[in-house]
């Protein structure tokens, strides 16, 4: 195409494209560009703004956050999450809970700053344990703490994972832990425990909690449900024999998110798992072992939020 088959418009891409390889590439500023061209400082502004919405311009995110940034909009985009955040890690790690505990703790002192009373229901585990170590201390005596699971075996033995009155300690604020066994003996037992008075102002409490913040755990001989004697060698194999590839506040959970039934899950003394609703549901997870559990877990909508680290999130997604 000669230089006269070319048209005004096309003659305003090139200068567009010029003023803005200048101005991001070369980093001049606008007057010089402005001399360079013979134009006007507001024309250089305009031909900037036509090579953006032209898509002449390309950007590449030089930092290393660049790849995580981009696995967290993955994440987000697949399972139509309201946040995600995707911590770095090193490249042959496993598991990498201190990074994404700190992660989560930023997230969530940023909501428990303000002055408006604010309720967080909260679960037990490593993940959770760590992520409240990781918050700043405040005084927030208006705000409460609400454990959406039991810390104890049914034999009365404590889990060492006493998460909801070590948060409450540190912002200063109302706690109510359920001091009850996670698994009852029997389902009558569960019931006596779930009727009692205190039962219910938890429950309802959870029910107008502002967020939810969970670990998971996956299933299987070394799982920490399992260890920590929450489960019986049997309840497990019964779990496992059922589909489970995860646990989330001690409830199994299939591959496509569904908590199941029968076996221990009949004793189960926790908050009931059900799908999320608008308010902030977030789970804080990290391992190779748990990326079944955290992907069912989203598949089954149980969880609007999601930490993790990199290499978590890679096969999240490969799946």
């Amino acid at each position: 195409m000669s230089s006269a088959d070319r048209t005004d418009s096309d003659r305003r891409l090139d200068q567009a494209a010029r003023a803005a390889w200048l101005y991001y590439v070369k980093s001049r500023r606008q007057d010089d560009i402005a001399v360079d061209l013979g134009v006007s400082r507001q024309i250089v502004q305009r031909l900037i703004a036509l090579a953006l919405s032209e898509n002449l311009i390309r950007f590449q995110l030089m930092h290393p956050m660049a790849e995580c940034i981009e696995l967290a909009d993955r994440l987000k985009d697949r399972f139509a999450l309201q946040y995600c955040e995707v911590t770095l890690n090193e490249a042959g790690s496993e598991e990498d809970i201190p990074s994404v505990a700190t992660v989560a703790a930023l997230y969530l002192e940023n909501l428990l700053t303000q002055k408006a009373p604010f309720t967080i229901g909260i679960g037990n585990g490593k993940a959770m344990r760590e992520t409240v170590l990781r918050i700043a201390q405040m005084d927030r005596p208006q705000h409460k703490c609400v454990s959406l699971m039991g810390n104890l075996t049914r034999h009365g033995r404590a889990s060492h994972y006493d998460v909801v009155t070590r948060l409450a300690e540190r912002l200063g604020a109302q706690s109510y832990p359920l001091p009850m066994p996670i698994v009852t003996n029997s389902v009558e037992d569960r019931t006596v425990l779930q009727s009692q008075l205190g039962y219910q102002t938890l429950q309802r409490l959870i029910e107008e909690a502002n967020i939810l913040v969970m670990g998971i755990g996956y299933m299987g001989w070394q799982a920490p449900i399992h260890l920590d004697g929450f489960i019986t060698d049997v309840e497990l194999a019964q779990a496992m024999d059922g589909g489970a590839v995860g646990e989330l506040l001690g409830s199994g959970i299939d591959a496509e998110g569904r908590p199941l039934k029968g076996g221990y899950h009949d004793r189960l003394t926790s908050f009931e798992l059900r799908k999320a609703d608008g308010r902030p549901t977030m789970i804080v997870g990290s391992g190779k072992q748990r990326v079944p559990a955290i992907r069912a877990a989203l598949t089954g909508q149980l969880a609007n939020c999601l930490v993790t680290d990199e290499n978590t999130a890679r096969g999240i997604l490969l799946g």
